[in-house]
């Protein structure tokens, strides 16, 4: 009854063992490993922007109630011009005390500072400037960014992932010609990098006060690199 039981044992399949094999390089050529960056362009369908508002108080009650009051109206405003509730998120909520300082005496406290501020992805970049005036007439008095970026950039990966492998074949194509040798076959792909077409640097304050001259506000979407890089291993023969 032994000798069965552990032919039985030997005859089962270890895919678990199996999957963890790696694969040997091939022997029969020299390999190369090219780095090549592939790129396409896509003019940026979401503007995302921070707007908030900043108030002082004698206390904290007094500071936290009139930025409550004119954020309601930021809000509102948000509201008014459409922009979905999906697309509007707290992004900060803070107080604090604003100090006088005395060469030899303790900090005193004069105030409070309240702020709040939401975050707003804008999905018609053409009228963001627009709403921007009037999130300051209803009492905004901070502004950050905008950050431009792509809506669904899938596909424009896919076209960038596909000019990155046509650029390390022609790469590899060069290396084997210099070599005296041919491209027989891709051994491996791995990606290393991506770049889905956001703003290239993080977005500068903009402030605009409501007592500012009136004027339109302009935001321009102009056009983002999407990037991906890959590391390619053909074999050259």
């Amino acid at each position: 009854m032994r000798a069965p039981l552990a032919l039985l044992v030997l005859a089962l399949p270890l895919p678990a063992m199996a999957q963890t094999v790696p694969v040997p390089p091939p022997t029969d050529g020299t390999l190369l490993e090219v780095s090549a960056e592939g790129r396409t362009v896509r003019t940026p369908d979401v503007a995302t922007i921070r707007a908030g508002v900043v108030t002082q108080g004698t206390t904290a009650a007094a500071a936290l109630s009139e930025n409550a009051q004119r954020m309601s109206g930021v809000l509102a405003a948000l509201k008014k011009a459409g922009v979905a509730p999906r697309d509007i998120a707290t992004a900060q909520v803070g107080l604090e005390p604003q100090y006088r300082y005395t060469e030899g005496q303790a900090p005193a406290i004069t105030g409070y500072q309240a702020r709040n501020s939401v975050s707003v992805r804008f999905r018609d970049v053409a009228r963001s400037g627009v709403i921007l005036d009037a999130l300051v007439a209803q009492g905004a008095n901070q502004i950050d960014g905008p950050n431009l970026s792509l809506d669904q950039p899938d596909a424009a990966l896919d076209e960038a992932r596909t000019d990155a492998v046509k650029r390390a074949r022609a790469r590899a194509d060069l290396y084997a010609r210099a070599a005296g040798l041919r491209v027989a076959r891709i051994v491996s792909i791995s990606e290393s990098g991506e770049d889905r077409g956001g703003s290239p640097n993080p977005p500068m304050p903009m402030v605009r006060m409501a007592a500012a001259p009136r004027a339109d506000t302009q935001i321009a979407a102009g056009e983002t690199d999407v990037t991906v890089t890959l590391s390619v291993r053909f074999l050259l023969q």
